[in-house]
């Protein structure tokens, strides 16, 4: 019996039990809302993540072949069966949590980038760099497979990262797409949903509508249902893309760190790297003139977010990435 099916069968199908798991995906989703800081990092330490791998690969959409029997006992069974076979009570726990988190947070979020952009996004640049300084010993450039890995790591966050914010409006194919990506961060221990929303520019947007989604609902109990429906189309359309990435993309992510580790954590952290440009461009963007204040306010954020970094890999440094 592994790990995850002993977790599984451990864990009694309990409300306590259940209240566990949610407030475990509170602190994950806090951490994904984060640019650097990674939900599987929080999955390591609370003691879910290899749980939540197994789950997550677990999922299979023939599961549905069990719907047109619903209306039968039999069916009802089976259904019930297959969904605790791919622990899917784990996974509806754990993502209430998360998206409960990521919706309280995100708003904070988008009021710090939006007001306070300039020591918000230096907070962010020391976070991605100490997430990259943190993991340094997963890479390895001794062939050249890994280091062309590290290249073209380098290479697309930079590119992506210098021209995404125009070049990608927040159209509803592109924040499918996004979902799709971004969730698949939730397996990698170093890297965050937020950093890709950041990398791919849509990282202001997406807090906006999360932050926002409480005045939409004041507004449609008051007769205007208009920026609820917006709202929730792009949450919706985001979602559709999450499931459609834990369906494909996540896999390709296990089946990567399995056969080609080192190549993968090495592209994963050039990747870091080459993204940095992403909130340096928006510091000297929001910066009118460098005076010392300014600077000591961004060299200041920027120390908060690395040591932040530094004191979670401190708390998981026994744990492999």
């Amino acid at each position: 019996m592994t790990e995850t099916e002993r977790a599984r069968t451990d864990e009694a199908p309990s409300a306590q039990g259940y209240l566990a798991i949610y407030l475990k995906g509170t602190f994950m989703g806090a951490a994904d809302a984060v640019p650097g800081v990674s939900g599987g990092t929080i999955a390591l330490i609370v003691g879910v993540y290899e749980r939540l791998i197994g789950a997550i690969t677990a999922l299979d959409p023939r599961v549905l072949e069990h719907v047109p029997r619903l209306h039968t006992r039999e069916g009802r069974a089976a259904l019930s069966r297959d969904l605790l076979d791919m622990d899917v009570p784990f996974l509806l726990a754990l993502g209430g949590g998360i998206v409960t988190s990521l919706l309280l947070v995100s708003g904070l979020m988008h009021v710090a980038v939006t007001e306070f952009p300039v020591p918000t996004y230096a907070f962010f640049f020391g976070l991605i760099a100490a997430s990259a300084v943190v993991l340094r010993d997963e890479v390895s450039v001794d062939s050249l497979g890994r280091i062309a890995a590290g290249v073209v790591g380098f290479t697309l966050a930079f590119l992506v990262s210098g021209v995404a914010e125009g070049a990608l409006p927040s159209t509803l194919p592109v924040l499918l797409g996004a979902g799709a990506v971004a969730i698949s961060a939730m397996i990698l221990p170093g890297i965050s949903g937020s950093f890709i929303l950041l990398l791919l520019g849509q990282y202001e947007f997406m807090t906006g509508v999360a932050g926002g989604l409480s005045s939409d609902v004041q507004a449609a109990l008051g007769g205007n249902t208009a920026p609820l429906v917006d709202s929730l189309a792009v949450v919706g359309t985001f979602g559709v893309g999450a499931v459609v990435g834990l369906l494909t993309v996540a896999h390709v992510v296990k089946y990567a760190l399995a056969h080609y580790r080192k190549a993968t954590l090495t592209f994963l952290v050039a990747l870091m790297i080459g993204a940095l440009r992403a909130p340096g461009r928006r510091i000297v963007g929001n910066v009118e003139a460098w005076t010392p204040d300014v600077l000591g306010l961004v060299v200041v954020a920027a120390l908060v977010g690395a040591a932040l970094v530094v004191g979670l890999d401190a708390v998981t440094g026994d744990i492999d990435y």
